[in-house]
């Protein structure tokens, strides 16, 4: 059981961030800000793939229009990433974004600061402050001579202090890096130094196959620290994979039940069925399955009923065949062509 720190909670929309909360799942809308129609269209498609917080970026007035279609049609809350330009965090909350994401430090002075305050203040709206590498201010780099975890979490600090000044403490912190062991340091300094809830993700991590890599490394070890209240898996990539990939990360910790989880061996000489192609066809049926359950495609007995005894259902191959086996207890033997549907059947009867 994984213990989780102890932060302050913060509530977007119908989703409360921290204080314990489950951890929640984020992704980020990536068509142009001005395309209404196809923002809406992705941020529907990714509500239904589970995701609980979305985050569209507002570059410029126009892209108020699609905050508020997609604010007509979500269920799930809606994040302004806002960058320099105060007033579009006033535009945003004006027109009902559950959370924005700005540096206080990078919009101007103090006025700013208080005006965007005081307008999510009375809306009831928190404010996420994400610092990177790139984002560390001249007088933070001078002194750490590089974007350092340490640096990363002066630079959050600071942003924080100005909210704190304005009376506003509503803050969700991200310190992101593409660099894993930086970030992985830069949130454990964090968790040690601020209670405000930690907002989790590997920046710029890449395309999906070392992005997989990096954010499960990053994001999983931290969480597996107890550290952590909300995650985004960046990817170049489709927003749809970074929550199944975000869902993946919570399944192997064992921090959610939603959902299947597979177990499977990597096939060796002593396998005679495709486990490979049969892996990936029973992974593909069961993609749509929510029941919190473990699947074991193993290659043959020797890693079948015995190292996979664990998992609620699974098949065990043999030569040209395969039995059928609950929690390590096995059901009956099956032709290999009826290895899948066999399986899937069994399932659905859970």
């Amino acid at each position: 059981m994984i213990k989780r720190a102890i932060t302050n909670s913060v509530k977007a929309g119908d989703v409360v961030i921290g204080g314990g909360a489950p951890i929640s799942i984020q992704s980020m809308l990536n068509k142009p800000s001005d395309d209404a129609e196809g923002n809406v269209s992705q941020a529907l498609e990714l509500q239904a793939a589970g995701c609980e917080i979305i985050r569209v970026s507002v570059p410029d007035k126009k892209a108020i229009r699609t905050v508020e279609a997609l604010k007509s049609v979500l269920s799930v809350p809606l994040v302004a990433d806002i960058h320099f330009d105060y007033k579009l965090a006033l535009l945003s909350a004006a027109a009902g974004v559950d959370k924005i994401r700005i540096n206080p430090g990078n919009i101007g002075g103090e006025e700013n600061v208080r005006a965007v305050a005081k307008a999510c203040r009375e809306r009831g709206i928190p404010i996420r402050i994400g610092v990177n590498s790139g984002s560390v201010e001249k007088e933070i780099l001078a002194k750490y001579k590089s974007p350092t975890a340490e640096a990363l979490v002066e630079s959050a600090c600071y942003h924080a202090s100005l909210l704190e000044k304005n009376d506003f403490t509503d803050i969700v912190i991200s310190i992101k890096s593409s660099d894993v062991p930086t970030m992985i340091e830069a949130y454990r300094i964090a968790s040690q130094r601020l209670r405000y809830p930690l907002h989790l993700g590997v920046t710029e991590a890449g395309t999906e196959r070392m992005g997989l890599v990096k954010s499960a490394i990053g994001i999983g070890s931290l969480l597996a620290d107890g550290i952590g209240d909300t995650i985004r898996v960046s990817l170049t990539d489709s927003p749809v994979l970074e929550v199944k990939a975000a869902k993946d990360i919570l399944s192997a910790l064992s921090i959610r039940q939603e959902g299947v989880q597979f177990i499977s061996c990597p096939t060796c000489g002593r396998t005679k069925i495709d486990l490979i192609g049969l892996a990936k066809e029973a992974e593909a049926a069961l993609s749509s399955v929510e029941k919190p359950i473990k699947v074991a495609i193993m290659g043959c007995v020797v890693n079948g009923p015995g190292e996979a005894k664990e998992a609620d259902i699974g098949i065990a191959g043999g030569d040209g065949c395969a039995v059928i086996f609950k929690k390590g207890e096995v059901l009956r033997k099956v032709a290999q062509e009826d290895i899948l549907s066999e399986l899937l059947r069994e399932i659905e009867m859970m």
